[in-house]
């Protein structure tokens, strides 16, 4: 029996996966959680194997509680589940140590093979997440601007160009806006962007836009 743990703050989206995976005779849901500290107290109380996690709860960031579990837990099986685009956040998350990564809106046909696969110990990735962590790992590549941000800048640039303020996106984080403001700063020097105006248009002109609304 695979014994999974449920993380997504949203009460039916949870009661959809529940349906999905009741389905499922080798699967068995063990316990929910809301958000990351609720993530966290779980995982130190063990018990289960895969985590099927939001990267988008409130608590902690997505990226950085990918980190702390694998540090604390490295035998549990992460397996990402976000409506954030593929390209742009699974490498990172793969990066950090999750085990796969899976679209919302695949959830229905994919999930239960995404368990499956990431409770064997393999990935579950698609090809192009595949092809982006090939190319990350080769010498003298040569990236477009954004991908130069740490994990953290990311998820601040993500909330940024979706309209958050600073402050906004302090409570979010559970940052200080002192904090948020030099991690702004840091972005707009990367991308060699001024202003929060261009920021905005560099996103649109990337294309970015549009896969980075929560």
């Amino acid at each position: 029996m695979i014994r999974v743990v449920l993380a997504d703050d949203h009460a039916l989206m949870r009661e959809g996966l529940k349906y999905i995976l009741r389905k499922a005779e080798d699967i068995e849901v063990i316990a929910e959680a809301t958000d990351g500290f609720e993530v966290l107290a779980l995982v130190r109380r063990g018990g289960f194997d895969v985590l099927l996690m939001d990267l988008s709860m409130p608590g902690r960031s997505g990226m950085d509680l990918i980190k702390q579990i694998k540090e604390e837990a490295p035998n549990i099986s992460i397996l990402v589940l976000t409506m954030h685009d593929e390209d742009q956040y699974a490498a990172r998350a793969i990066r950090l140590g999750a085990h796969g990564y899976i679209t919302k809106e695949s959830a229905g046909t994919d999930l239960l093979v995404a368990i499956r696969k990431v409770h064997s110990g393999r990935p579950y990735i698609s090809m192009e997440v595949a092809e982006q962590l090939a190319m990350d790992a080769m010498p003298n590549r040569h990236d477009l601007p954004h991908k130069s941000l740490t994990n953290r800048e990311f998820e601040v640039f993500n909330m940024l160009i979706t309209g958050k303020s600073v402050t906004d996106i302090a409570e979010a984080l559970h940052l200080s806006v002192k904090t948020i403001s030099t991690h702004k700063a840091h972005i707009l020097q990367k991308l060699g962007t001024p202003s929060l105006a261009e920021l905005v248009q560099y996103a649109m002109t990337q294309g970015l836009l549009e896969k980075f609304k929560p």
